[in-house]
């Protein structure tokens, strides 16, 4: 069966990347858009999906990945995934949406799959975006990918310093709201009627000290994404006023009479409980319900270890603009040994320090924080194996078993190879296959 003239013509008339595929996984037409965004010139009909997007030499889903094909051959219906894809520029994350076409006979005959950049994340260092791969990572970047479209009101969850405004910025620059303000509350430390002021604004004459009106936050962000980061800390008597705001859309300045409308998505943040703050009466239970519309947990570095020579090269390009600065491998696997109690905010003030301490271009173990070199050889995350440099300054520690050796290898190797699988499978002298088998089971231990 070949596809319809008509169907590849129509293809080329729409504006986002398009593929249309065979069940074996063959492309058999590109659009422009698809050529102009990920082709580079290559010659791709003929080709197989997951040799162009991923360079692999498998389907997807025996190179544990999500396979949408498979799934949709499953289900005989639409499927999305994200999935990191090769580009001109390197790898970018992006929004698969894959769609079955059906014969005359009603069996599945072609897909087509359309192709979206999540643009404000990336699997290879960069200067501007979430950056990462791993696992944990993905899973939220495929949550944000689910809801940046949609105006549900989403609640971040994780600890400090997992970036949870960098979350929110990018579901905000995701969504259609993206050229309207983004407009961001620390609502730590205050008081309610500075709460109110602050979010809801005033009239002059008002209070003391109102010697004009002034409008709030919530106007401030008119059209865009108001959010609210610690918003465990909101005083309980402004919780009723925030939870009207959600339910009819309408809020009033500080000494006025007159309700205004608003038109704003609301993205809320917090580390704490909120849950144990509800059962303790310390938190509106019917709030917290409408808050929590779409969560999405944020990983704690120590979940996401293998992202940290990423994270590295591209917090050093933030904090040291202009200067080529490296890590030494004894610094690297300090750096990965080590667990993380401030996460990534913490390893860019370490990196912030490293930068001011190092005179030359690489940054060595001696130029880490003491308390963190001692950490990561005592082994509190990944056994002291992964870390023999850190233990000629802090002491013995405990003999690795052979499967934390081996598996501080691959770590390591893998981030050489900026996550390359294919490259580290070459150099090890193994299949591509059993690799995947060795990393399953290393995530699994």
């Amino acid at each position: 069966m070949h596809p319809l003239a008509e169907l590849i013509s129509y293809l080329d008339t729409l504006p986002e990347p398009h593929i249309l595929f065979d069940t074996d996984y063959r492309i058999l037409a590109a659009n422009k858009a698809y050529q102009r965004s990920f082709g580079g010139g290559q010659a791709i009909i003929g080709q197989t999906c997951y040799a162009v997007s991923h360079r692999y030499a498998a389907p997807c889903d025996k190179a544990g990945e999500t396979c949408p094909l498979k799934q949709s051959m499953a289900s005989g219906q639409r499927e999305r995934v994200l999935h990191l894809h090769h580009t001109p520029d390197g790898e970018d994350y992006v929004n698969i949406e894959l769609a079955p076409v059906r014969g005359a006979n009603g069996e599945i005959a072609y897909f087509i799959e359309k192709m979206e950049p999540l643009g404000a994340s990336h699997g290879l260092p960069d200067a501007r975006a979430l950056v990462g791969r791993a696992p944990a990572f993905r899973r939220m970047l495929e949550l944000m990918a689910r809801v940046a479209p949609s105006d549900a009101t989403v609640m971040l969850q994780g600890e400090s310093g997992t970036g949870k405004e960098l979350v929110a910025k990018a579901i905000h620059d995701a969504s259609q709201r993206a050229a309207r303000p983004f407009v961001a509350v620390d609502c730590s430390g205050l008081t309610e009627t500075l709460f109110e002021s602050e979010l809801f604004g005033h009239e002059k004459g008002s209070f003391t000290g109102a010697s004009a009106r002034r409008i709030g936050l919530v106007e401030a962000a008119a059209g865009g994404t108001l959010f609210l980061d610690e918003l465990g800390d909101i005083p309980l008597g402004m919780q009723v006023k925030l939870l009207r705001l959600l339910e009819t859309g309408t809020f009033r300045r500080v000494g006025a009479s007159d309700f205004l409308k608003s038109d704003v998505r609301l993205i809320s943040a917090t580390h704490r409980n909120l849950r144990t703050m509800v059962a303790e009466g310390r938190f509106r239970q019917d709030l917290y319900f409408r808050l929590n519309t779409f969560p999405i947990a944020l990983p704690a570095l120590r979940e996401r270890l293998t992202d940290v020579p990423l994270l590295a090269e591209t917090l050093l390009a933030r904090v040291a603009p202009g200067r080529e600065l490296h890590l030494s491998a004894a610094a690297l696997d300090c750096l990965m040994a080590y667990d993380y109690p401030g996460n990534v905010r913490e390893l860019r003030n370490v990196l912030e320090r490293a930068t001011l301490l190092c005179d030359g271009d690489t940054i060595q173990l001696d130029h880490l924080p003491a308390e963190v070199v001692a950490a990561a050889a005592a082994g509190r995350k990944l056994g002291a194996g992964e870390t023999a440099g850190c233990a000629d300054l802090a002491g013995a520690a405990p003999t690795p078993t052979l499967a934390q050796l081996e598996d501080a290898a691959l770590r390591r190797r893998l981030a050489v190879h900026s996550g390359n699988r294919k490259t580290l499978a070459t150099e090890l002298g193994i299949s591509e296959r059993t690799l995947y088998r060795k990393l399953r089971v290393m995530r699994e231990r």
